[in-house]
């Protein structure tokens, strides 16, 4: 690579990472308790109590009645199943249409209806942590301008990685000059770990950047999946009384015996119709846990009326999410991602610290160094 070649990549370098570091670090940051949140949301509820192994459970329209009950100046809108603990999160709201962040939460035992005192889940510190995470507090807006700052890290992964081997031509690799300057030092530690965690880096980046996409991809499912599925029920008219919650329930665990029930979607919210109940399902192995299998059910009747599997695009962000916090393997693949995100931290701070530093100089690295090899490669 020549000199002229090695500035020009420099500087596409520096300036896509210094726009998006701030960004990046503030994902880094906020991105370490999400890895575990699953653990922490379930250090912060309470002890389910031991029942008796023939102890019967209770019907879930019982719940989901209970729920109403408590909150009558709202409707009941979805209920979450949790995929390990017997327990259902039912959402109450204003109106089928209510947007989620106004929605009340209710936690139940599902083996005998009892209320939990859970906090709800758009209060606290980790749900700080994950808008912050997600959308800046921003909505859509803040979504997509984070996948945009994903796409300047994208550039700076690839610009790195192509500095990376003029840089080290004349250094064997992993070489850190602890004897020359502090400026070479944290440029060598700079570059060797960035090198590091490249590939790690690329993959929750582009994950990331997926995930952006959220919103437009669950408008583009419900516009055109969704629709197609309820068409059949168009011209009907709404039902005026629907079909028990465990008449619908055990419909659909009677024809899927394989999967598990996580979102149960009332008749009229955006991921049901006016005339069914949307039951989204998941399978039992690591990666079909995480992609959902939509259902529809006669919401008057309680039959099921059409099932089809999620397209490509929604698939794509299915996988992209637990991937990105390292859902896939347990706790080691969790540890694992807080180890490199460390270090991503390390490989940002430092790449300030050699911007920040370079006005000032360093007289003895210069004459050490062609300028080159001096460039910035924060």
């Amino acid at each position: 690579m020549t000199p002229r070649a090695f500035r020009l990549w420099s500087f596409v370098h520096k300036w896509s990472s210094l726009i998006a570091t701030v960004f990046m670090l503030m994902l880094c940051l906020t991105g370490l308790p999400l890895i575990f949140h699953h653990e922490i949301e379930h250090l912060t509820l309470p002890e389910l109590e031991t029942l008796p192994k023939d102890h019967t459970a209770v019907p879930v329209q019982s719940i989901i009645d209970q729920a109403d009950r408590n909150r009558p100046d709202e409707q009941v809108l979805y209920a979450f199943f949790d995929d390990e603990d017997p327990l259902v999160m039912v959402a109450t709201g204003a109106s089928p249409m209510s947007l989620p962040e106004t929605f009340h939460y209710q936690t139940f035992d599902l083996r005998n209806g009892r209320r939990l005192d859970v906090a709800q889940p758009t209060e606290g510190f980790m749900y700080v942590m994950r808008r912050l995470h997600v959308d800046l507090f921003a909505a859509l807006p803040g979504m997509l301008f984070l996948g945009l700052m994903g796409l300047l890290v994208m550039i700076a992964i690839v610009s790195g990685v192509v500095l990376y081997a003029p840089f080290m031509r004349k250094q064997p690799f992993a070489t850190v000059r602890t004897q020359r300057s502090r400026r070479l030092r944290w440029l060598d530690l700079h570059n060797l770990l960035g090198i590091v965690t490249v590939v790690w880096l690329a993959v929750v980046t582009l994950t990331g950047m997926i995930n952006t996409l959220a919103v437009p991809i669950e408008r583009l499912w419900q516009a055109s999946e969704l629709a197609a599925m309820s068409a059949s029920h168009r011209d009907r008219p709404v039902p005026e009384h629907y079909a028990a919650a465990d008449r619908v329930t055990g419909e659909v665990r009677a024809a899927f015996p394989d999967s598990h029930l996580l979102t149960l979607a009332f008749p009229g919210t955006p991921f049901a119709s006016p005339h069914h109940y949307g039951i989204y399902l998941v399978g039992n192995t690591p990666v079909t846990s995480r992609v959902l299998t939509p259902v529809l059910v006669d919401a008057a009747s309680g039959e099921i009326t059409a099932t089809r599997a999620m397209p490509w695009y929604a698939q794509t962000l299915f996988l992209s999410q637990p991937l990105h916090f390292g859902d896939y393997g347990g706790l080691p693949l969790k540890l694992l991602w807080t180890v490199l995100d460390l270090i991503t931290i390390v490989v940002l701070v430092s790449g300030l610290y050699l911007w920040l530093g370079k006005g000032r100089g360093n007289k003895r690295a210069t004459e050490e160094e062609p300028d080159y090899l001096l460039e910035d490669t924060a």
